[in-house]
């Protein structure tokens, strides 16, 4: 049996979360010598077919190595060796971005359902504004999600129930504070990935309806989309939009020729 395929049986039936175990293995890999400083590991494609895991799961394996200072994720390019584990060194493990927007996905969409139930008409009018002030926002040089946040927690807010408002406060807050998502959120803006005003137009028109079924079925839309953006800096998707920006730019320069 080949080491890949020792490494997937082990990953495969180990103890923790699969991310987590295939952090431990390339965690391992750095201490054993495999990558020497500034070799590039693997794409993500070939440690998700290596490994037989999914793209998410690598993306939050490199995620929690970057986070440590052991390796540097670079849009387009892929994963570097950035220092190699010490004799006491031993990899650590916060909350994902990903585990994080499944929590959000399970306990907003139920949240928006209780909502469409209790929501005044002076609190839609105060998410119609909200939803307005995305729009406004998303127009600035700098990505900001003050609006988006205060949007979900209005939501939340409208519920009528202050354990359901505290949880939800409670995952913005660790979206701020957590390193792991806070790497992964800090690159979605650095790419200008926005709030997409027509997924929380959607919400408000649910909500609005005083729909719960529409409610929550809107809101799983909106945060599945996120859980999809959050996969913006793979290596093939950044590599395929930057050759689609360099056809962009050469279309936009070609010489026309004589005939035409």
């Amino acid at each position: 049996m080949s080491d890949s395929m020792i490494a997937a049986d082990k990953l495969s039936n180990g103890g923790g979360r699969l991310y987590q175990r295939l952090a431990q293995t390339l965690f391992e890999q750095l201490v054993a010598g495999r990558y020497a400083i500034g070799d590039r590991l693997p794409a993500e494609r070939e440690l998700s077919v290596e490994y037989n895991v999914s793209r998410p799961a690598v993306r939050e394996a490199l995620i929690a190595l970057e986070v440590q200072g052991y390796i540097d994720v670079r849009v387009g390019a892929g994963a570097f060796v950035r220092r190699l584990p010490g004799d006491e060194d031993r990899p650590g493990f916060a909350i994902t971005a990903f585990e994080l927007t499944e929590a959000r996905i399970i306990f907003e969409g139920e949240a928006a359902a209780l909502a469409a139930v209790h929501i005044t008409d002076a609190e839609l009018d105060e998410l119609e504004a909200l939803v307005e002030q995305i729009s406004i926002e998303n127009l600035l040089p700098e990505v900001t999600e003050i609006a988006d946040r205060q949007f979900h927690l209005a939501i939340a807010k409208a519920t009528r129930n202050n354990a359901i408002h505290m949880a939800i406060e409670e995952f913005w807050r660790i979206r701020a504070t957590s390193a792991e998502c806070a790497l992964l959120h800090d690159k979605a803006r650095h790419a200008k990935i926005r709030p997409v005003v027509a997924e929380h137009s959607a919400i408000l028109d649910a909500l609005r309806a005083h729909d719960p079924v529409a409610s929550r079925a809107a809101m799983h839309a909106h945060l599945s989309a996120v859980m999809e953006h959050l996969l913006f800096t793979t290596e093939e998707r950044a590599i395929e939009e930057a050759k689609r920006s360099v056809a962009a730019t050469r279309a936009r320069y070609r010489v026309p020729t004589a005939a035409g």
